[in-house]
């Protein structure tokens, strides 16, 4: 349903984009697509970008 990519970006499934259920899911998921995640300050802090890549194209598939 949702997935982060490696510019820290939250991307939601297209399935659900499309999918007009209600105000839940247009304010709780719908509207996060594209958004840039809040990073802390510090680099060593932040999730990896590489380990995202991963997952990232894991989600990409399964969409």
């Amino acid at each position: 349903m949702l997935g982060v990519s490696p510019d820290y970006r939250v991307q939601i499934a297209w399935r659900l984009l499309e999918e007009k259920d209600g105000p839940m899911l247009r304010h709780g998921l719908q509207e996060m697509h594209g958004q840039a995640l809040h990073l802390p300050r510090r680099p060593k802090d932040r999730p990896h970008r590489e380990h995202l890549a991963r997952r990232y194209e894991a989600f990409q598939q399964g969409v």
